[in-house]
């Protein structure tokens, strides 16, 4: 245990992985924004465009990992911009299900083009057989925390 204290910051992975991440979301919020969008209203957007039925605001939450308050916010800016709308789940009346409208998908597409651009900046670096790697690493921490 001593052997990682000593270690400089910059060998730390929960600081790399935090100014990667940083990085990546910078870039990509500076490219969504001529969509009105940020990376999290996106990542809500993308999600509420998976499927035609819609998806729950607690599932948004637990996908996201998000506390659910922030995810009512998110969802209200959607909607406000037109893009989302709340549709009562007929399996479950006291849920609401978030569907995405034709101009959300719309959005969704052009926002797609630009975020995709704009992660290719940093992973630039990486060539592809990297990318799967790393794509495949960070999909299994993030499996096993949700």
């Amino acid at each position: 245990m001593e052997e990682l204290m000593d270690r400089p910051l910059s060998e730390d992975l929960g600081f790399l992985l935090s100014r990667a991440s940083g990085a990546v979301v910078r870039t990509t919020n500076a490219a969504l924004v001529e969509h009105g969008l940020r990376v999290r209203q996106y990542s809500v957007l993308v999600l509420a465009c998976e499927t035609a039925d819609g998806v729950s605001q607690r599932a948004l939450a637990t996908v996201l990992g998000l506390d659910p308050s922030q995810v009512v916010l998110l969802v209200d800016e959607l909607t406000a911009a037109g893009l989302v709308e709340r549709r009562p789940d007929p399996a479950d009346r006291r849920t609401r299900l978030v569907v995405a409208t034709a101009a959300g998908r719309r959005v969704r597409g052009l926002a797609g083009t630009a975020a995709a651009a704009a992660v290719e900046s940093p992973m630039a670096l990486l060539d592809e057989a990297d990318r799967q790697v790393l794509r495949e690493l960070l999909t299994r921490i993030w499996s096993a925390t949700t």
